[in-house]
């Protein structure tokens, strides 16, 4: 969450990058219970004194006036907290000051294109029509397994994607990154404090409501919130990991959007990564992580271009974000391939992450990004098709598959 003491001092500020994300907020009335929040705060504080005061001196009947009405005081003052702090929740983070103005998409920046596109001299086919002619994928049959927008990875793409999570994992590891399995369930409270329930983000989640638990989109969820009431040494600092789940995502809002295929499932595969870095370091952290995500495209040696999200189209948990979109020609398009974030201490604040510097105790901040999901595979199969439906299978990966090319089965 924001923190109040910047609220009380910039409202005008808040309700801004609120709006610029396209949330209205009621900022006065947060003020308004903050007020009475604190000067309820005091009187409480000043009773329990007096009440002290009398147990001191054995007055019963004063004890008894004090008692009552101090019971009525904190009963106020619970409630007033209960509402502020529900409205604080509410808040989203604020953008980065370098983050552009828009309201959608649409309006997003292009930082810059990397890599030649490739030239076919017969007709692409899509990742679909070549993942049945190879027989690795299998739409049919899942779908009458368990419905749209989930699939069957067979024979060798199974390991084309084991291979990409074996390339993450070595890289990442040499970098320093910790490697984690973590669970794929975690408490809704849990899910709330990270910012992903606020502004229909709820309705995207699979909710196991006999259990009070969410089953996550991304490892992230699982991995950011591990050190929830921590304090980290701020030797340990920066703190990464990297982690690879099965993720689950309702895709709301994308009905009739990408249902051909496998580029927007309901479950699906990512290895992500986390870093907890210390106050201010997250811009040059964020580069960083940046320059992992291009540098796992350019192994792979797949064309694409780096969208900076504009403010509209942040997350609500979000200060800035990143998106590598590679090259599908049979869409003739960029598509969206991995992400990456920064959530400054806005996360940290909500799940009580510190770390501590000498005598002070500060907030984390905190940053997240994809390595690879099963979207690279839409790439793959497209970018390195040949007129008769054999792929060609990138270089880096070889040696993780044992075979260089995936042809049709005769």
């Amino acid at each position: 969450m924001i923190d109040i003491n910047f609220i009380r001092k910039n409202p005008e500020v808040v309700t801004k990058g609120a709006i610029d994300k396209g949330i209205a907020l009621d900022v006065n009335r947060i003020l308004t219970l903050d007020d009475e929040y604190r000067n309820l705060q005091a009187k409480v504080q000043g009773l329990r004194e007096q009440r002290n005061i009398a147990a001191k001196e054995r007055n019963v009947e004063k004890g008894r006036e004090l008692k009552a009405e101090l019971e009525a005081e904190e009963s106020k003052l619970k409630s007033v907290e209960e509402e502020r702090n529900k409205l604080l929740l509410e808040i989203p983070n604020l953008p980065k000051p370098d983050v552009k103005l828009g309201e959608n998409e649409s309006e997003n920046e292009i930082i810059t294109k990397v890599g030649d596109l490739p030239k076919f001299d017969f007709t692409p086919r899509d990742h679909l029509e070549i993942g049945e002619l190879l027989d690795i994928i299998d739409v049919k049959r899942a779908a009458k397994v368990s419905g749209t927008r989930f699939y069957y990875l067979k024979n060798e793409a199974i390991l084309l994607e084991f291979a990409l999570k074996q390339l993450a994992f070595e890289t990442l590891i040499k970098e320093g990154f910790i490697p984690v399995l973590p669970p794929v369930m975690v408490k809704e409270e849990i899910m709330r404090a990270l910012g992903y329930m606020e502004q229909g983000g709820e309705e995207d989640m699979y909710k196991l409501e006999k259990d009070g638990l969410v089953l996550v989109g991304t490892a992230e969820h699982s991995i950011v919130s591990m050190h929830k009431d921590e304090i980290l040494d701020v030797k340990d600092l920066p703190k990464r990991y990297v982690g690879f789940s099965t993720s689950f995502r309702r895709e709301a809002g994308s009905y009739g959007k990408d249902t051909r295929g496998i580029m927007r499932a309901h479950q699906f595969d990512k290895v992500e990564m986390v870093s907890f870095v210390k106050q201010g370091e997250d811009d040059k952290e964020h580069e960083y992580m940046l320059s992992l995500e291009q540098r796992f495209l350019e192994m792979l040696k797949l064309p694409y271009q780096i969208s900076k999200m504009c403010t509209g189209d942040l997350g609500f948990p979000v200060a800035r974000k990143y998106d590598i979109e590679v090259w599908i020609p049979s869409e003739d398009k960029y598509r969206e391939l991995t992400s990456t974030s920064t959530t400054g201490d806005f996360q940290a604040r909500r799940l009580n992450i510190k770390y501590r510097e000498e005598q002070d105790s500060k907030y984390v901040n905190i940053l997240n990004g994809t390595a690879f999901s099963t979207r690279p595979i839409v790439a793959i199969l497209e970018n390195y098709q040949e007129e008769d439906g054999s792929v060609l299978v990138p270089q880096v990966l070889r040696k993780y598959t044992g075979f260089d090319k995936i042809s049709p089965k005769k």
